[in-house]
Protein backbone atom coordinates (compact mmCIF):
# COMPACT_ATOMS: atom_id res chain seq x y z
CA UNK A 1 0.00 0.00 0.00
CA UNK A 2 2.83 2.07 1.30
CA UNK A 3 4.52 2.56 -2.94
CA UNK A 4 0.90 2.88 -4.35
CA UNK A 5 0.47 5.29 -1.97
CA UNK A 6 3.29 7.09 -3.09
CA UNK A 7 2.45 6.99 -6.76
CA UNK A 8 -0.93 8.02 -6.06
CA UNK A 9 0.63 11.41 -4.57
CA UNK A 10 2.66 11.59 -7.26
CA UNK A 11 -0.01 11.51 -9.91
CA UNK A 12 -1.76 13.96 -8.15
CA UNK A 13 0.82 16.48 -7.97
CA UNK A 14 1.61 15.93 -11.62
CA UNK A 15 -2.01 16.24 -13.14
CA UNK A 16 -2.47 18.88 -11.49
CA UNK A 17 0.30 21.10 -13.13
CA UNK A 18 -0.89 18.89 -16.42
CA UNK A 19 -4.50 20.61 -15.93
CA UNK A 20 -2.68 24.04 -15.33
CA UNK A 21 -0.81 23.58 -18.66
CA UNK A 22 -3.96 22.60 -20.54
CA UNK A 23 -5.76 25.49 -19.02
CA UNK A 24 -2.26 28.06 -19.46
CA UNK A 25 -2.54 26.35 -23.76
CA UNK A 26 -6.24 27.19 -23.99
CA UNK A 27 -5.75 31.16 -22.48
CA UNK A 28 -2.84 31.14 -24.98
CA UNK A 29 -5.00 30.23 -27.92
CA UNK A 30 -7.82 32.67 -27.24
CA UNK A 31 -4.85 35.06 -26.75
CA UNK A 32 -5.30 36.51 -23.06
CA UNK A 33 -1.21 36.09 -22.01
CA UNK A 34 -1.77 38.89 -19.03
CA UNK A 35 -3.74 35.58 -17.40
CA UNK A 36 -1.89 32.91 -15.68
CA UNK A 37 -3.85 29.25 -14.99
CA UNK A 38 -3.87 29.65 -11.62
CA UNK A 39 -5.37 33.23 -11.73
CA UNK A 40 -7.94 31.84 -13.99
CA UNK A 41 -8.83 28.40 -11.90
CA UNK A 42 -9.29 31.42 -9.12
CA UNK A 43 -11.42 33.69 -11.10
CA UNK A 44 -13.35 30.20 -12.19
CA UNK A 45 -13.75 29.26 -8.24
CA UNK A 46 -15.21 32.84 -7.24
CA UNK A 47 -18.28 32.24 -9.86
CA UNK A 48 -20.82 34.69 -9.85
CA UNK A 49 -20.77 35.11 -6.47
CA UNK A 50 -19.41 38.00 -4.62
CA UNK A 51 -17.16 36.59 -1.53
CA UNK A 52 -14.79 37.55 0.99
CA UNK A 53 -11.28 36.18 -0.11
CA UNK A 54 -10.91 34.50 3.15
CA UNK A 55 -14.03 32.04 1.74
CA UNK A 56 -11.41 31.05 -0.95
CA UNK A 57 -8.62 31.04 1.38
CA UNK A 58 -11.46 28.64 3.99
CA UNK A 59 -12.57 26.08 0.80
CA UNK A 60 -8.78 25.06 0.83
CA UNK A 61 -8.50 26.27 -2.97
CA UNK A 62 -5.42 28.44 -1.72
CA UNK A 63 -2.95 29.58 0.11
CA UNK A 64 -3.39 33.31 1.87
CA UNK A 65 -0.37 34.70 0.29
CA UNK A 66 -0.70 33.43 -2.95
CA UNK A 67 -3.92 35.25 -2.88
CA UNK A 68 -3.04 38.27 -1.91
CA UNK A 69 -0.62 38.46 -5.13
CA UNK A 70 -2.97 37.26 -7.99
CA UNK A 71 -6.25 39.57 -6.51
CA UNK A 72 -3.89 42.31 -6.84
CA UNK A 73 -2.66 41.22 -10.42
CA UNK A 74 -6.44 40.46 -11.49
CA UNK A 75 -7.90 43.85 -10.28
CA UNK A 76 -5.16 45.54 -11.85
CA UNK A 77 -5.96 43.24 -15.13
CA UNK A 78 -9.53 44.38 -15.14
CA UNK A 79 -11.18 40.40 -14.08
CA UNK A 80 -12.15 41.07 -10.54
CA UNK A 81 -13.65 44.47 -8.76
CA UNK A 82 -12.94 44.94 -5.23
CA UNK A 83 -14.60 46.25 -2.58
CA UNK A 84 -14.08 46.95 1.55
CA UNK A 85 -16.96 45.56 3.67
CA UNK A 86 -18.27 48.50 5.93
CA UNK A 87 -18.82 46.45 8.91
CA UNK A 88 -14.94 45.37 8.73
CA UNK A 89 -12.56 47.34 6.42
CA UNK A 90 -9.67 44.51 6.46
CA UNK A 91 -12.47 42.76 4.61
CA UNK A 92 -12.17 42.98 1.24
CA UNK A 93 -15.46 41.38 -1.26
CA UNK A 94 -14.81 40.63 -4.37
CA UNK A 95 -16.77 39.67 -7.70
CA UNK A 96 -15.88 38.75 -11.31
CA UNK A 97 -16.15 41.81 -13.97
CA UNK A 98 -17.89 41.16 -17.12
CA UNK A 99 -14.57 41.07 -18.98
CA UNK A 100 -13.34 37.78 -17.06
CA UNK A 101 -17.10 35.89 -17.22
CA UNK A 102 -16.43 36.09 -21.12
CA UNK A 103 -13.29 33.95 -20.43
CA UNK A 104 -15.02 31.92 -17.56
CA UNK A 105 -17.84 30.87 -20.36
CA UNK A 106 -14.58 29.80 -23.11
CA UNK A 107 -12.84 27.77 -19.87
CA UNK A 108 -16.30 26.06 -19.62
CA UNK A 109 -16.45 25.00 -23.27
CA UNK A 110 -12.96 23.65 -23.02
CA UNK A 111 -13.72 21.81 -19.85
CA UNK A 112 -16.88 20.38 -22.02
CA UNK A 113 -14.27 19.48 -24.90
CA UNK A 114 -12.43 17.36 -22.21
CA UNK A 115 -15.24 15.74 -20.73
CA UNK A 116 -15.79 14.90 -24.51
CA UNK A 117 -12.10 13.66 -24.88
CA UNK A 118 -13.23 10.93 -21.80
CA UNK A 119 -14.95 9.59 -23.58
CA UNK A 120 -13.88 9.26 -26.70
CA UNK A 121 -10.45 7.70 -24.69
CA UNK A 122 -13.10 4.98 -23.26
CA UNK A 123 -13.99 5.72 -20.02
CA UNK A 124 -17.19 5.83 -18.15
CA UNK A 125 -18.91 8.18 -16.52
CA UNK A 126 -18.94 5.19 -13.67
CA UNK A 127 -15.46 5.38 -13.91
CA UNK A 128 -14.67 8.85 -13.55
CA UNK A 129 -17.46 8.88 -10.30
CA UNK A 130 -15.23 6.33 -8.94
CA UNK A 131 -12.11 8.04 -9.26
CA UNK A 132 -13.62 11.28 -7.68
CA UNK A 133 -15.00 9.10 -4.60
CA UNK A 134 -11.75 7.73 -3.98
CA UNK A 135 -9.97 11.22 -3.97
CA UNK A 136 -12.70 12.73 -1.95
CA UNK A 137 -11.76 10.05 0.49
CA UNK A 138 -8.13 11.03 0.36
CA UNK A 139 -8.80 14.80 0.91
CA UNK A 140 -10.44 13.55 4.16
CA UNK A 141 -7.49 11.35 4.97
CA UNK A 142 -5.20 14.67 4.27
CA UNK A 143 -7.54 17.08 6.02
CA UNK A 144 -7.73 15.13 9.23
CA UNK A 145 -3.82 15.00 9.42
CA UNK A 146 -3.84 18.63 9.21
CA UNK A 147 -6.49 18.73 11.54
CA UNK A 148 -6.21 15.91 14.26
CA UNK A 149 -2.53 14.88 13.46
CA UNK A 150 -1.36 11.61 12.75
CA UNK A 151 -3.98 8.97 13.86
Amino acid sequence: MENAYIDLAKTIERLHRRFLDVVRAELNRLGHRDLTAVQAMLLTNIGDEEIVIRDLIERGYYQGSNVSYNMKKLVEGGYIEQQRAEHDKRSVRIKLTEKFKEICAQIKDLEQRNAKSLTEEGLTVEEVEQVQRTLKRLERVWGDYIHYGPS
